[in-house]
């Protein structure tokens, strides 16, 4: 018999979305639009039967979400959503205004004009979304434009820990953008920040991108004092205290 070549029809398939990963978006992105409330219990049994898949795709998809901080195995009772305090969110705030404005610094002095470009597309995008977008729009767009910071910033290991808590960014930011008139703010501050980097100012970009992560901290923190029933007044998200310009050569 003689020997056939073998042909494309050989090759395996491969679905570039796993089963894994269309069950980890469908849980995020209920907690990221509040479908699923902080506190919520997550048992595997009806989310199975929800979602239609097994327990071991549900199982894995709530570690990962255990790594990201959206989901915690706080008890014996089993997984919730996580619940961000008042404390977290303001750890996570002060971070923000850290790495958020050394990101923009560093763009600014490091981005090409193609980085330019690209953070000018992504400005208007974000600025349509928030408009008339839906929230998770809203929040895709809106990491589609840090995106563009952290790539052209050329600080590979902030960029690192700042997408290490970006889930837990995009639920604040969430939270924030959710209210009412932060849309329109926060599309003005963003802009401020973009016309800072474009015009090669440093220090200007870097106030920009503080005051920006303060007004939005002082929303998604009185919301969150709203819901949370503490007391006292909460604390103010410090000003870096590093507001030198970095480095210009790497």
């Amino acid at each position: 018999m003689k020997r056939l070549p073998l042909d494309d029809s050989f090759k395996v398939n491969r679905n570039p979305i796993t089963l894994r990963e269309i069950v980890l978006d469908k849980l995020r992105s209920a907690i990221m639009n509040f479908q699923l409330m902080p506190g919520d219990r997550l048992v595997e049994r009806d989310l199975c039967e929800r979602l239609g898949v097994s327990r071991t795709s549900v199982r894995e998809a709530l570690r990962h979400l255990e790594s990201e901080g959206l989901v915690e195995f706080a008890d014996a009772k089993g997984p919730r959503v996580a619940i961000i305090t008042l404390e977290d969110a303001c750890d996570i705030y002060e971070l923000r205004c850290v790495l958020e404005g050394l990101i923009v610094q560093l763009f600014t002095l490091n981005a090409k004009a193609k980085d330019i470009r690209a953070l000018e597309r992504a400005l208007e995008e974000n600025r349509r979304v928030l408009e008339e977008g839906e929230l998770q729009q809203v929040i895709d767009s809106v990491q589609g434009f840090y995106d563009v910071l952290l790539e052209g910033s050329g600080n590979h290991i902030a960029a690192t820990q700042l997408r290490q808590l970006q889930a837990r960014i995009s639920y604040l930011r969430a939270t924030s953008v959710s209210q009412a008139n932060r849309r329109g703010a926060s599309s003005k501050e963003m802009e401020r920040m973009v016309e800072a980097i474009k015009s090669g100012d440093p220090l200007a970009a870097h106030q920009a991108s503080v005051d920006h992560v303060r007004a939005a901290a002082k929303v998604a923190l009185d919301y969150l004092k709203s819901k949370q029933d503490e007391t006292g007044t909460v604390r103010e998200i410090a000003t870096p205290i590093a507001l030198k310009e970095p480095r210009i050569g790497r």
